[in-house]
C-alpha cells in the first residue's frame, strides 16, 4: 500500500530519507476507503488485527473482517442519525469494537473523540458541552456507565448512548444487536474533504482546561513514517502499542500507519498492567516489534527475561516522556535490541526520532522528521546554534503541513498563540548537539532560570531517579531573592526508604545530584510526599505543584 501514497518507499540513508521522503496526498482522502477496503479488496485474508484480553478470550480479524464489521456498524450508526460532521466519542478502554467504530465513523465522515474510561461526570459534561457531543459509544461496566448516566442530563446535545457490553443500562443502545441487524450499507454521496474534521482530541490539561486538538482527514497518511520508518514495520510484522484508546499514542501506534503498512496490530485488552504478563504476549503470540512508554520499560527490565523466549521481537521504539539513558542500557544488554525514542505531540504526528539508519544516543529524541522543518527558537527571537536551549518550533509557510493539527476547535485565540508567523510554536524546549540530535529538556513554562541558568527539569528528575530511595519525582522552581529560582524536587520515596525522610536522606540525595549531572542542578529544596498531582493521562500536574509552593 506504501507504494500508492510514495513515490520511494525504501532508503538506503538518513540522507536520502530527509532527501525523497515524499507523501503523494489524494483528493479526499479517506482511511476507511482508502485503506482498509483496498487492503480487503486487495489481500482479503490478510491478518489486520489480533486482539486478546486478560481472561483468555482471543479474536484475530482480517482486512476482510475488518471492512465488513465497519460497514455494519456504519450503516448501524447511520440508523441512529449519525452522519457527516456528527461528533462521537469512544470510551472503549481496549476493546476490538473501537477498530470497527472508528473505521465506521471516518467512512460517514463524521468526527471522532476518543476518550480514556477514568473520565468523571465532570469531565464528560466538559467534553460533551465544549464539542457538542451527539452520541457516545462505551464500555458497559461501572464505573463508566454511573459518570456517563450523571452526565446526560447536563448534556443537552447528547442524544444517543451506546453499550458494547458486558452491561447494556437502561435507556441505552446495545452496540452488537445494533450491528447485527443492520440494513446493508450504503457509503454516502461525499463523506468528507480532506480538510473537514477527522478526529478530535481532548488534551490532558496540564496547565488548565483541555484543549480541542483537531486533526483533518489526511492526518492517517502523516503516520507512514511514524509505523514504516520509526516501528520498521512491514507486512509480515505483528506489532503491540501499549496504549490505551483514549489517547492519541492508540492512533500512532494501533492503527493508522501500521494498517498502511499492512501490518497486522496486536491488542492486550488488561485492566492491570503486570509485566509479566506483557512478557508472555510477546512469547506466546511471537510479537515481532514493540512500542511503550519508558515506565513500562522500567518494569519489563525488573523481571528475570532470561525466563521468556523473546527471539521473535526484533525492535523496539520507545516514546510518551523523555527516556533515562539507564533504562536504554539495562534493555540492551538485556535483550541485545536498541530502543529507538522519538517524539512528538498531540497536535503532531512523529516530530524528531531515531529512524534505522540513524545510530541511538541514550536520552536524545533523535533527529528531524522529513516531513517537519523542526528548528529551535531562543527567548530572544534567535535560532538557537548548537548545544544551546530552545523551543522546538516547525516552520509552516503557507501550504499545509501533513500531521500538523488544523486547529485548536472553537478556539482561535488559542490557535493564533501557536499557530502564528509562519511556525508552530510547540511549547516544548530541547537543545541540538553538533550532529543534529535533539535532546529534551522540558516544557517551555517548567523550565527553571536560577543565577542565570536554565535548568530542564528532566535532567534533574533522571539524576534523582538513579537512586534506589526514588520512585518518583518532579523537579520545579521555587522563586528566590537572590537566584530568582531555586529547584525543588517533590519526591515519592521506595518502601525500604518511607521511614528514612529526614535531613540525612536529603544531603544525601543533594550529593547525589551533584555526582551525577553539573552541580548548579542540584535541588536546594526537596519535599517527600505519597504520591505526585497527575492529570488523568498520568503526566505529572507541575503547575499544581508550583501553585503550592
Amino acid at each position: 500500500m506504501l507504494d500508492k501514497y510514495l513515490k520511494q518507499t525504501s532508503f538506503a540513508s538518513y540522507e536520502d530519507f530527509m532527501n525523497n521522503f515524499k507523501v503523494e496526498v489524494p483528493d479526499n482522502f479517506n482511511f476507511g476507503y482508502d485503506i482498509v477496503d483496498e487492503w480487503a479488496k486487495k489481500e482479503p485474508n490478510k491478518k489486520a488485527l489480533c486482539w486478546t484480553n486478560d481472561k483468555g478470550e482471543y479474536k484475530q480479524f482480517t482486512f476482510k473482517e475488518i471492512k465488513e464489521e465497519s460497514d455494519k456498524t456504519a450503516s448501524y450508526f447511520q440508523s441512529l442519525g449519525i452522519g457527516k460532521g456528527d461528533m462521537v466519542m469512544l470510551i472503549l478502554k481496549r476493546r476490538y469494537e473501537f477498530w470497527f467504530s472508528i473505521v465506521a465513523l471516518h467512512k460517514l465522515g463524521a468526527t471522532v473523540i476518543p476518550a480514556t474510561h477514568l473520565l468523571t461526570e465532570k469531565d464528560i459534561v466538559y467534553r460533551c458541552n465544549a464539542a457538542d457531543i451527539k452520541a457516545i459509544v462505551a464500555v458497559g461496566e461501572e464505573p463508566i456507565i454511573e459518570h456517563i448516566n450523571k452526565a446526560r442530563p447536563k448534556s443537552p446535545t447528547l442524544k444517543t448512548i451506546i453499550s458494547v457490553g458486558p452491561i447494556i443500562p437502561d435507556g441505552w443502545s446495545d452496540f452488537h444487536k445494533g450491528i447485527e441487524s443492520a440494513e446493508p450499507f450504503v457509503k454516502p454521496a461525499a463523506p468528507n474533504s480532506n480538510d473537514d474534521i477527522s478526529i478530535l482530541y481532548f488534551t490532558s490539561g496540564t496547565t488548565g482546561e483541555p484543549k480541542m486538538v483537531a486533526h483533518d482527514f489526511t492526518y492517517p497518511l502523516a503516520h507512514i513514517i511514524t509505523a514504516s520508518y520509526w516501528h520498521k514495520l512491514s507486512e509480515d510484522s505483528l506489532h503491540l502499542t501499549l496504549a490505551d484508546t483514549g489517547w492519541g499514542k492508540a492512533v500512532w501506534g494501533k492503527l493508522y500507519g501500521q494498517w498502511i503498512a499492512g501490518a497486522n496490530v496486536f491488542v492486550y485488552d488488561f485492566d492491570k498492567f503486570t509485566p509479566r504478563d506483557v512478557l508472555h504476549m510477546i512469547q506466546d503470540y511471537h510479537i515481532t516489534s514493540l512500542c511503550a512508554p519508558p515506565t513500562i520499560f522500567r518494569f519489563l527490565i525488573k523481571e528475570d527475561l532470561s525466563k521468556f523466549d523473546m527471539s521473535t521481537l526484533q525492535y523496539c521504539t520507545i516514546a510518551g516522556e523523555a527516556l533515562n539513558p539507564k533504562v536504554y542500557e539495562e534493555w540492551l544488554s538485556m535483550t541485545g535490541i536498541k530502543l529507538m525514542e522519538g517524539f512528538g505531540q498531540t497536535e503532531t504526528t512523529l516530530t524528531v526520532a531515531t529512524y534505522p539508519w540513524v545510530e541511538p544516543k541514550p536520552g536524545s529524541m533523535g533527529v528531524k522528521n522529513p516531513q517537519y522543518d523542526v528548528d529551535l527558537l531562543t527567548n530572544d527571537g534567535r535560532w538557537a546554534e548548537d548545544g544551546e536551549q530552545g523551543q522546538i518550533v516547525i516552520r509552516t509557510g503557507e501550504n499545509k503541513v501533513l500531521g500538523l493539527f488544523k486547529e485548536y476547535y472553537r478556539d482561535q485565540e488559542k490557535t493564533k498563540d501557536v499557530l502564528n508567523d509562519g511556525l508552530y510554536y510547540t511549547g516544548d524546549v530541547a537543545w541540538r548537539d553538533e550532529d543534529g540530535y535533539f535532546w529534551f529538556v522540558g516544557r517551555a513554562d517548567d523550565v527553571i532560570k536560577s543565577s542565570g541558568y536554565r535548568i530542564g527539569p528532566f535532567e534533574v528528575e533522571s539524576a534523582l531517579m538513579t537512586h534506589p530511595a526514588v520512585v518518583e519525582c518532579a523537579i520545579t522552581g521555587v522563586p528566590d531573592e537572590v537566584r530568582g529560582q531555586i529547584v525543588k524536587a517533590t519526591v515519592v520515596l521506595s518502601a525500604q526508604y518511607k521511614d528514612k525522610g529526614d535531613e540525612h536522606l536529603i544531603k544525601e540525595l543533594q550529593d547525589h545530584v551533584k555526582s551525577v549531572t553539573a552541580p548548579y542542578k542540584y535541588p536546594r529544596v526537596i519535599e517527600f510526599v505519597e504520591e505526585l498531582p497527575k492529570t488523568i493521562s498520568g503526566k505529572i500536574r507541575r503547575v499544581e505543584i508550583r501553585n503550592k509552593n
